[in-house]
């Protein structure tokens, strides 16, 4: 069990966004067509998280063209580029699968006024720069005990 952890804490991003089920997001997410890659934006509410650790994912909903679409993320994944945070949402509960069943300006969430709109990020590792300069220092020691003699 220590070999599939340490694996998946390589996988891990550093830097994973706050989110919460009612806010609306802009999904960037980097799309290869061949050999040429893109980034596509999809804006629309969290309708559901889910998971945890390298598995987590969230769920985001829009209406295009009248037709509802849906699009389960990884949150950990290297083609999500980034995810921003356009409005703050009201929900009261953890899924909203309530929204699907509306039309309109019924499919949306109450907006959370009093809240600011502030991308926070939530660190899941530190990065360890401190420790690659120790181990050239010792190279150097090792260099200059070789020149002595």
């Amino acid at each position: 069990m220590d070999i599939i952890k340490s694996i998946e804490h390589e996988q891990l991003k550093n830097k994973i966004p706050e989110l919460k089920v009612g806010d609306t997001v802009r999904v960037h997410q980097k799309i290869k067509e061949g050999n040429r890659e893109r980034i596509q934006v999809f804006e629309g509410i969290i309708i559901k998280k889910q998971g945890g650790g390298v598995n987590a994912t969230f769920t985001v909903r829009k209406i295009a063209y009248g037709v509802g679409v849906e699009k389960t993320f990884l949150v950990h994944s290297p083609m999500v580029e980034k995810v921003e945070l356009v409005r703050v949402g009201k929900a009261r509960r953890a899924k909203l699968y309530y929204l699907r069943d509306r039309v309109g300006k019924a499919a949306k969430t109450k907006e959370n006024t009093g809240a600011r709109i502030e991308n926070k990020e939530i660190t899941i590792k530190e990065e360890l720069a401190e420790e690659a300069p120790a181990v050239e220092e010792v190279v150097d020691t090792v260099e200059e005990v070789k020149e002595e003699k």
